[in-house]
């Protein structure tokens, strides 16, 4: 395995950046934060970017590990990150978002679901709120089954099958996400109450299930389409999605 050595200043200045978590498994090394502008609809926005990375390996000595990626090819696989924004340490309420990476909506800007708008959307409101963070999780594709298997339950539903009935007939469940990785990250960053941004009563339940106690829910319906429809028609009918405040439209275009 090829290992580099870093100069004492770069390793100095990552120490400084990173914060090991302990976990069942072995540690997630959390980096950051990061000032990252943002641009959201026309308009400069500096949020704080960390991202993180699982381990089995447990150590302090942040030379060691880092030294290996260079080798381990991470680009191969995706890892998670969250946008912070506003004194989210302290501040009383802060605004949450657990946000699943969705390829087709986030990057291609795809009218087949509301992902892409529910991102940039949230941005916007965590930055109006003042305080809170924006969670990107890169495991979650398709509801937590991958791109390639995302891609052949569209096929599907391009016959006729809804989201769910498409995801079953390829042998996963409904929805096969986990929440454990960013629920731990946000426990370190932040230990005051927080208000969910979600439709999904699941995302809730898995807070809660971890500990986080008295739990504001706020609801992001929008960018209903003829292409959406029936996709949006069936988290609400299938996979129990609150449909409160649905048809608000509203946009910052």
């Amino acid at each position: 395995m090829k290992q580099i050595s870093l100069q004492p200043e770069a390793l100095a200045v990552l120490k400084e950046k990173i914060r090991l978590i302990p976990t069942d498994e072995g540690a997630t090394y959390l980096v950051g934060p990061v000032r990252l502008p943002v641009n959201l609809y026309g308009n400069t926005v500096e949020f704080q970017w960390y991202c993180w990375l699982n381990r089995c390996e447990v150590t302090e000595d942040y030379e060691s590990i880092i030294s290996q990626l260079s080798s381990a090819n991470l680009a191969e696989y995706q890892q998670s990150s969250v946008l912070v924004y506003g004194d989210f340490k302290e501040a009383e309420d802060a605004l949450i978002r657990m946000h699943s990476i969705c390829h087709t909506g986030d990057i291609f800007g795809s009218k087949r679901c509301d992902c892409g708008y529910q991102l940039k959307e949230s941005m916007q409101q965590i930055a109006d709120y003042g305080a809170g963070a924006l969670f990107y999780l890169a495991n979650h594709e398709g509801r937590g089954i991958g791109l390639f298997s995302k891609a052949m339950a569209y096929v599907l539903q391009e016959e006729g099958y809804d989201t769910v009935e498409a995801n079953e007939e390829l042998g996963f469940a409904d929805d096969a996400r986990n929440y454990d990785d960013a629920i731990r990250v946000l426990k370190t960053l932040r230990t005051k109450p927080i208000t969910l941004l979600t439709n999904n009563p699941r995302k809730l339940q898995a807070l809660e299930q971890a500990g986080l106690e008295n739990i504001r829910r706020v609801s992001l319906w929008g960018d209903i389409s003829e292409h959406n429809e029936r996709y949006l028609q069936t988290k609400i009918n299938r996979s129990g999605h609150l449909q409160d405040e649905r048809g608000n439209d509203e946009n910052h275009e």
